[in-house]
C-alpha cells in the first residue's frame, strides 16, 4: 500500500510539469475509455426508451398531432420537477458552465453534476424537445475526466487537459470523428494547439472511439451519398451559401442571446413556455423533435421538396436557440447541422433552378451548409472542415468546404463582430473566457514544478555552530518557526550569513580592544550558550503566504498579485511545505522556458 502511494504521488509530481508526456497519454487513455463507456450509456438512455415508443429512434413524425404537443410539454414538466427538486445542481451543466468552471474554478467540476446533465438532458431529448445531444456529451465527457483528475488529487493543469480529453472523446463516441474531436477541443475548449496537448487529446478520442466499436457496432451517423463539386462556376454559389448561412449564424446566436434576457422568470415558466412552443411548432412541423438526424440524412439526398425545406428552416432557426436560451439543458451542436442542412439543400435546389449550369448534388450544398453553420456559431472552422471530411469520407468536399466555412465566419466574426455562441452566452452572463498569452502559458505547469526544495526548517533561536553547519548545506531558504508552532515566515540564507559575518567582525574588534581574557570570554557573541534569535535579527523576512502543489503557475502569479507578495509556500496534500516558489522563477519560465 505504502508503495502504491509513493507512486501515485510521483505521478502526481511528474503532471506538474509540462512535458510529463508518459503520464499525460496514461490520464487521455483512461479518460478516452471511462469517456466512450458513458457516451454508450447516455446513448442508450435516449435510443431504447424512443425505438420502443416510436418503432425507431427519432421517429416523431409517426405520433399524432395531440401527441406532438404534449410529449415536449411533458418533458418540461420532468424537468421542472427536478430542478426543484435540485436547484444548486441544476445550474451546473451545460457547455457555458463547463466554460465558467474551465475559467474560474480550474476545472473542477461537481460530480453531482454528471447526474444532473445525464438526466435532464436524457429527458429533453427523449421528451422531442428541439436540441441536439453534442453539447451534454461534450459536458459529460469534460466531466467525467475532471472528476478523474480530482479524485486522484491531480496538479490543476492536468486537469484542464483532462477536460480537453474528455470533450475530444465525447465527439469521437458521438460522430465516430476522433480527429474532429481532437481539434474540436484544442480549438473551442483549449483554445491553443500545443504538441504536447495534442498526444492525450488524440489517445482519449481513440480510446473512446475503440470503446463505442466494440459495443455498439460501427455506423455512420448520416447516410452521405458521393459528391463532387462539379465546375468551378459554381464557386460564387458556394461564397453566396457561406453568406447566407452567416446571417442565418448571426440571427441563431441573436435570439439566443436575446432569451437568455428571460432568466429572471421562474424556471417553472420558462420551461414550460419552452415545452409550449416546442408543441406548436411540431403539430406544423413534427421534423423539428429531437435530434433529427434522419432529417437530415433525407436532406442530404435531396428528397425533401423546397417548401418544407423553408418552413423547417425558419421553425428550427426560431425555436431551437429560443428554448436553449430560455434553459433547456440539452446541446445546440446538432441543431445547428440541421439548420446548415436546410439552408445548404435550399440553396442547391435554388441554384438548381436558377443557373445554365450544371449544379452538383443537393447533398453537396447540405453537407456544405452543415460544416458551414457549425464553424460560424461555435467559431470553429478547422473543427467544421475535419468534421466534414470524416462525415463523408471524401476528400473532394475540402475545397468547397473551405470556402464556405471561411465565408461564413468572416460573416458572423467581422459584418456582426460576434465570437462564438459559447462566449456570448458566457458575456451574456457577465462572465469572461479570455485566455490571455501568459495565462496560456503558465496555465500548462503547475506550481510544484518549478518551486525550490532547497531549504531547511529550524528553531527560532539557534546557535552560532548549529546555524554555521545549516549554512554549511547551502540551502536555498530557511524556514523559520517557533517550538510548538507551526512556521510563521521564511528567510534567504545569505541575511544569516551576513549576520554571523558582523558578529565575528565585531568579537575580532573586541578581541583587539580587550587585555583581560576573561572578560573577552563573557562578552563574545559567539559564544554556543548565547543563542541567535532568527525572528530579531537584522533580515529580510516574508510571512508564509500558503498555495497547494496542485494550483497551477498562473494561479500561483495571481495571488502573488493580490497579496502584493513575491514568494509563495507550496504544500502537499496533507498541508506540509513542499517548497518555495517566487515571482522571478514564474517570471524567467515564461520569458525563457515556457514549452510552446
Amino acid at each position: 500500500m505504502q508503495k502504491y502511494h509513493l507512486s501515485l504521488q510521483y505521478f502526481r509530481e511528474r503532471l506538474a510539469h509540462y512535458d510529463a508526456l508518459p503520464q499525460l497519454v496514461i490520464l487521455g487513455m483512461l479518460s478516452g475509455v471511462i469517456t466512450g463507456l458513458l457516451m454508450v450509456l447516455f446513448r442508450m438512455a435516449v435510443e431504447l426508451p424512443l425505438t420502443y415508443w416510436l418503432g425507431q429512434a427519432d421517429n416523431f413524425e409517426g405520433l399524432s398531432s395531440a401527441q406532438h404537443f404534449l410529449w415536449p410539454v411533458i418533458g418540461s414538466g420532468f424537468l421542472i420537477l427536478i430542478f426543484y427538486l435540485w436547484p444548486q445542481a441544476a445550474k451546473q451543466v451545460g457547455m457555458v458552465n463547463l466554460f465558467e468552471r474551465l475559467s474560474y474554478y480550474q476545472g473542477h467540476i461537481p460530480g453531482r453534476s454528471i447526474v444532473m446533465q445525464f438526466l435532464s438532458a436524457t429527458i429533453a431529448l427523449v421528451s422531442g424537445h428541439s436540441v441536439g445531444r453534442e453539447g451534454p456529451s461534450i459536458f459529460l465527457g469534460a466531466a467525467c475526466s475532471s472528476l478523474i483528475g480530482q479524485r486522484l488529487r491531480l496538479p490543476n493543469n492536468s486537469l484542464r487537459l483532462l477536460i480537453g480529453c474528455g470533450a475530444a472523446a465525447a465527439i469521437s463516441a458521438g460522430f465516430n470523428t476522433p480527429l474532429a474531436g481532437v481539434i474540436f477541443a484544442m480549438e473551442v475548449i483549449l483554445l491553443e494547439y500545443t504538441v504536447i496537448g495534442f498526444t492525450p487529446v488524440i489517445v482519449a478520442a481513440v480510446s473512446a472511439d475503440i470503446v463505442m466499436r466494440s459495443i455498439l457496432g460501427h455506423e455512420n451517423v448520416f447516410d452521405v451519398p458521393s459528391f463532387e463539386i462539379n465546375t468551378l462556376a459554381e464557386v460564387p454559389w458556394v461564397m453566396l451559401l457561406g453568406v447566407v448561412v452567416g446571417l442565418c449564424a448571426a440571427a441563431f446566436n441573436h435570439i439566443m442571446l436575446s432569451a437568455y434576457k428571460l432568466a429572471h422568470w421562474p424556471v417553472a415558466v420558462r420551461f414550460m413556455l419552452a415545452g409550449i412552443l416546442t408543441g406548436l411548432a411540431a403539430m406544423l412541423y413534427p421534423e423539428v423533435m429531437g435530434i433529427g438526424y434522419d432529417t437530415i440524412s433525407e436532406t442530404l439526398w435531396g428528397r425533401l421538396d423546397i417548401q418544407l425545406l423553408c418552413g423547417l428552416l425558419l421553425v428550427k432557426l426560431l425555436l431551437t436557440p429560443f428554448i436553449l436560451g430560455l434553459g433547456i439543458p440539452a446541446g445546440l451542436i446538432g441543431p445547428t447541422l440541421f439548420i446548415g442542412a436546410l439552408i445548404g439543400g435550399i440553396c442547391g435546389i435554388i441554384g438548381d433552378w436558377s443557373t445554365d449550369m450544371d449544379v452538383s448534388h443537393v447533398g453537396l450544398y447540405a453537407m456544405l451548409g452543415m460544416g458551414a453553420m457549425m464553424g460560424a456559431v461555435l467559431n470553429a472552422p478547422l473543427a467544421a472542415l475535419v468534421a466534414l471530411l470524416e462525415l463523408t469520407g471524401n476528400p473532394n468536399i475540402i475545397f468547397p468546404g473551405m470556402i464556405a466555412i471561411v465565408i461564413s465566419n468572416l460573416t458572423v466574426r467581422y459584418l456582426f463582430n460576434l465570437p462564438s455562441i459559447f462566449l456570448s452566452s458566457l458575456q451574456a452572463q457577465g462572465l469572461d473566457y479570455r485566455q490571455e498569452p501568459i495565462a496560456q502559458a503558465l496555465s500548462r505547469a503547475a506550481a510544484a514544478s518549478l518551486m525550490e526544495r532547497n531549504f531547511v526548517a529550524t528553531n527560532h533561536l539557534i546557535n552560532a555552530s548549529s546555524a554555521q553547519e545549516m549554512l554549511a548545506e547551502a540551502p536555498r531558504w530557511i524556514l523559520i518557526q517557533e517550538v510548538g508552532k507551526p512556521a510563521t515566515s521564511i528567510m534567504l540564507p545569505n541575511d544569516l550569513q551576513d549576520h554571523l559575518t558582523r558578529q565575528a567582525l565585531l568579537a575580532q574588534e573586541k578581541e583587539a580592544q580587550e587585555d583581560d581574557s576573561l572578560a573577552r570570554q563573557q562578552e563574545t557573541p559567539l559564544e554556543p550558550q548565547q543563542p541567535i534569535n532568527l525572528l530579531e535579527i537584522p533580515a529580510e523576512r516574508f510571512n508564509i503566504v500558503t498555495l497547494s502543489f496542485r494550483a497551477t503557475l498562473y494561479e500561483a502569479l495571481q495571488k502573488m498579485n493580490e497579496q502584493n507578495i513575491a514568494n509563495l509556500c507550496i504544500t502537499s496534500n496533507q498541508g506540509e511545505i513542499m517548497g518555495i516558489l517566487t515571482r522571478a522563477q514564474i517570471e524567467y519560465y515564461y520569458t525563457h522556458k515556457q514549452t510552446l
